[in-house]
């Protein structure tokens, strides 16, 4: 069966009112942009929407919002990590009420669990849930998933794909050869957006990007001329995400920089609930103008007051070997994967 989880996904950010409360006319609002500007899907209580800052009956509002303001439009997957197996059951069976299409569970956080201990974790989810299951490995945060215990894991059918977060193409890779030929309907969804292309041309079906918060449309496109086979304006592409999501994800306080960046777009998101000393205030203050002329450069909004320097992307672009060496790598790396079966 073809999976419904193919696309881009926005891990939603969630706008705050004066008072730190969800907004929920503004979310309703980003809601209905982001599907008109192109995503595939939606991804309430994710990372980026800081999920762990929301109380249980907090994340459980966002879902029935989204879910109420898409309805039935794109799938949404929402993330259903809580501490334990038990609340973490419960919120998947809450979710498939309110017409999740599937959940996304974290592998265990806080305690670093064994291999075998994360197999039998999400074992009793599988076999307990209602509603359909996404792994989600984000090593940097949780205990890792390593490969075999996902092809262990994908013979439970209601688990049905993965999203990864470690950002590594090998590792990608190496999953789909381990689990596409038992179960080709396995989702694979990459986390990590400055990798998307190469993910994709690896065989990857899509990812929950943090910078569709921010561009989706951009996102949208960049999907369409990787699966189309366009790969040198992908990549091209690519190069221009990159710069974005570096800027919004080192420089400033994860996910505060994507806030910046939604402001830009129109709306008003309020400010996190982490705190924040003066300095930071100030030099989110000083980020915000090299942001939007990040996002200027795209044609998508307009430079800052002061105007914006002259970046390399408006410079006309001449043809390199550079450009052509990637060009080619890519393709041989399509070649290879083609042969071996995995696309």
């Amino acid at each position: 069966m073809a999976s419904t989880l193919k696309g881009i996904f926005t891990p939603m950010l969630v706008p705050l009112d004066e008072h730190g409360e969800i907004d929920e006319s503004e979310l309703r609002k980003f809601i209905n942009w982001l599907i008109e500007s192109g995503v595939h899907g939606l991804y309430p209580n994710g990372s980026t929407g800081e999920f762990t800052r929301l109380k249980v009956e907090e994340r459980q509002r966002i879902v029935r919002i989204t879910c109420e303001e898409v309805n039935g439009r794109v799938p949404v997957l929402a993330g259903a990590a809580e501490a334990n197996v038990r609340e973490t059951l419960a919120a998947c069976e809450l979710y498939h009420s309110l017409g999740a299409t599937a959940v996304a569970i974290v592998s265990p956080f806080y305690y670093r669990l064994s291999a075998e201990s994360v197999y039998a974790h999400f074992r009793e989810i599988a076999l307990n849930s209602v509603i359909d299951v996404t792994l989600y490995n984000i090593p940097m945060f949780a205990s890792p998933i390593d490969i075999p215990t996902i092809q262990r894991l994908s013979e439970y059918e209601r688990i049905i794909g993965i999203k990864d977060s470690s950002g590594d193409v090998a590792f990608m890779m190496r999953m789909i050869a381990a689990v596409r030929p038992q179960r080709p309907d396995f989702t694979f969804l990459t986390g990590w957006d400055c990798v998307l292309v190469p993910m994709l041309v690896a065989g990857a079906d899509g990812g929950t990007n943090a910078a569709s918060n921010v561009v989706p449309e951009l996102m949208r496109h960049l999907f369409d001329l990787a699966t189309a086979g366009n790969l040198h304006p992908a990549m091209e592409l690519q190069r221009r995400i990159l710069e974005l999501f570096d800027l919004m994800l080192y420089r400033f306080e994860f996910p505060d920089g994507f806030r910046a960046g939604v402001e830009m777009r129109g709306f008003d998101f309020g400010r996190s609930r982490q705190p924040q000393t003066e300095f930071q205030v100030a030099e989110r203050a000083k980020l915000k103008d090299t942001l939007q002329c990040l996002i200027a450069d795209t044609g998508l909004i307009g430079p800052p007051p002061g105007g914006c320097p002259v970046s390399p992307a408006q410079q006309p672009v001449a043809t390199s070997p550079g450009s052509d060496d990637v060009r080619r790598i890519v393709m041989q790396v399509l070649e290879v994967l083609r042969q071996k079966g995995v696309v």
